[in-house]
């Protein structure tokens, strides 16, 4: 295949991924704590001469460009209060919510700080996600709704103050909600519903707890996409698809003048 198609086919292929991502990044405007990503791209013929002359590369010996990764940057957005008790929003980066899902038991994770109180078959009310999953606390158990623990201790209180059911309700007023870091956010991947996992056998990238972390109640993380930033990336790349297939339709129509003057 001559060089000049494969070259212009690749760039209309990264260029066309680009605009995936970006068009994900203005869909998510308006969703809590979304964080944007961005499409890092890289040079076939640097990748090809900077690796060992030995090394199996994805292309041997090939020009162009191609999308090799989508970078994600965790950092804090601007918060917007709601006044809501179960609304929380964190003010570190690399910083997230600790899910489990109650039917499956998966761990996921989340900066949406956008949480309710349910009431189990135990008769407490706990802190659940929008999609139904419970959030941990910093021991990793189910987080108990703050309203729920308040009432326990005014139940205690008016019951005589049973000891035992007075320790229990402190002990609920003492949980705190857990903000945990990874070691690799980069590694996480996306579960849907703004939730993300760390990849099954990555044995290297765990989460620990956050001792101090910057939670604020009654406030949500607003998206993270800046609109003026994400339509001048989707210009570049439209501007980028159209110069490639023009190199596309420039080199067959060369290689359609050279057929006529041979035959």
């Amino acid at each position: 295949m001559n060089m000049s198609f494969y070259v212009g086919a690749l760039g209309a292929d990264a260029s066309q991924k680009k605009m995936g991502v970006i068009s994900n990044n203005l869909a998510n405007i308006n969703n809590t704590a979304f964080k944007p990503k961005n499409a890092i791209f890289s040079d076939l013929i640097n990748y090809n001469l900077n690796d060992s002359p030995e090394a199996k590369t994805d292309l041997q010996a090939e020009a162009g460009t191609a999308v090799v990764r989508t970078n994600t940057e965790y950092s804090p957005a601007a918060f917007h209060t709601t006044g809501q008790p179960n609304d929380y929003a964190i003010g570190n980066a690399n910083a997230f919510f600790k899910l489990q899902d109650p039917s499956s038991g998966e761990i996921t994770y989340t900066r949406n700080g956008h949480f309710h109180a349910g009431e189990m078959p135990d008769g407490k009310f706990y802190l659940f996600t929008e999609s139904g999953k419970h959030v941990l606390d910093e021991n990793g158990k189910k987080m108990l709704a703050d309203d729920t623990a308040l009432k326990a201790i005014e139940a205690a209180g008016q019951t005589g103050g049973n000891t035992a059911n007075a320790n229990n309700a402190t002990e609920e007023v003492k949980q705190k909600i857990g903000v945990y870091t990874i070691n690799y956010p980069s590694r996480l991947v996306n579960k849907g519903d703004n939730e993300l996992a760390i990849r099954p056998g990555d044995q290297n990238n765990k989460d620990s707890v956050i001792q101090n972390p910057i939670l604020e109640s009654g406030t949500l993380e607003s998206s993270g996409t800046d609109m003026a930033k994400e339509m001048t990336r989707l210009i570049e790349s439209q501007r980028a698809f159209t110069y490639a297939l023009k190199m596309v339709q420039t080199s067959d129509e060369v290689e359609g003048t050279i057929n006529q003057l041979r035959g």
